[in-house]
């Protein structure tokens, strides 16, 4: 069948994204068809565009970090945990810019009725880095008080949701403008541009079980020093660098090594840098299980109402320049989705 895919060529601006369609082949064993729902834009295609990604593919290559559609034709070989006419999300790293894709059935998650596909997509990188950030590297605990940086962020307010739902305080920090949505969430908000290690020590006297960084750069420090005993630093990003010049993979090899620096530190404190990808190419069954699991907790806690989703807007595919566009605005609240079947973006 012919697949319609948006293909970044080169390093340039958004507007360098090209249309184009090729054939697809059958789905071979252990693979499945997917007609693709919604896809995301994440910091991820802002990197890739700009040639700063760690570990992306050569151009030219399909962007697409993650997916979610209906699964329309199985492979040979097939567990039983997808079957043809089901809803499926899956994290791709590129290519769920197209509205159709062959995938490894086995990286398929399920997505529960009662969830549209845009608000199951907001949910897929975002819901699974919050997740495995808050539960399976800093193992926060009900009572415990964590730090959020870019608490009204994609990322930034699923974990701030999840947070709060698990009992767990939080202090988050956001622009003045996003300050009472920060407090909407059950968050005491933060100025970002103000002292925030003085406000946090007000806060939190003796420190915090956790801080998730998605800045990186200097900062990197301060939430460090913001630490409780025991204390855990996750790094998930240098967002402070976008717009330097240089290569992205040099800056986060720094952050890594300052951050392996921290934690061989014998103080207690613990600082790592989190990788979404980690452990699926030397463990890929337990990746797949976990994910899977991480997911599944996730789309029901967002179908039963206890954390809501934000999208900001939702582009067809032939507009996925002025999608990317738009997320690098800084005016987004929320998720900017790409979907295939939409009409125009409003």
């Amino acid at each position: 069948m012919k697949a319609t895919e948006v293909v970044l060529p080169a390093v340039g601006e958004p507007e360098s994204l090209e249309l184009r369609v090729r054939e697809l082949p059958e789905p071979g064993p252990g693979q499945a068809l997917v007609r693709v729902e919604a896809s995301g834009v994440t910091f991820a295609e802002q990197q890739m565009r700009r040639g700063k990604y760690y570990d992306m593919p050569k151009f030219p290559f399909v962007p697409g970090y993650d997916l979610v559609g209906v699964v329309e034709e199985l492979g040979s070989g097939q567990s039983v945990h997808v079957a043809v006419g089901q809803r499926v999300a899956a994290l791709t790293k590129t290519g769920g810019w197209a509205d159709h894709v062959l995938v490894d059935a086995a990286d398929l998650v399920a997505v529960p009725e009662g969830i549209t596909a845009a608000e199951a997509e907001t949910l897929v990188t975002n819901g699974a880095t919050a997740w495995r950030m808050l539960f399976r590297t800093a193992k926060a605990r009900s009572g415990d008080t964590v730090l959020v940086h870019g608490a009204n962020g994609g990322v930034g307010s699923v974990l701030v949701q999840l947070a709060r739902n698990s009992g767990i305080h939080v202090i988050g920090t956001a622009s003045a403008r996003n300050q009472d949505a920060v407090a909407a969430m059950g968050a005491t908000p933060v100025d970002y541009r103000g002292d925030i290690a003085a406000r946090v020590r007000e806060l939190a006297p003796g420190g915090v079980a956790a801080v998730f960084d998605h800045v990186g750069g200097k900062g990197i420090d301060d939430s460090w020093r913001m630490l409780a005993p025991g204390g855990t630093l996750v790094s998930y990003g240098s967002a402070s660098t976008r717009d330097q010049a240089g290569s992205g993979t040099v800056a986060v090899l720094k952050l890594v090594a300052k951050l392996a620096v921290r934690n061989a530190l014998p103080n207690g404190r613990h600082a790592y840098f989190f990788n979404l990808w980690a452990g699926k190419a030397r463990h890929p069954e337990r990746y797949r299980a976990e994910l899977r699991e991480d997911l599944t907790k996730i789309f029901e806690l967002l179908r039963s109402g206890a954390i809501k989703t934000r999208i900001d807007r939702v582009y067809p595919l032939r507009e996925a320049a002025a999608a990317l566009r738009h997320a690098e605005s800084g005016t987004v609240v929320g998720k900017v989705v790409i979907a295939p079947g939409a009409g125009p973006a409003e």
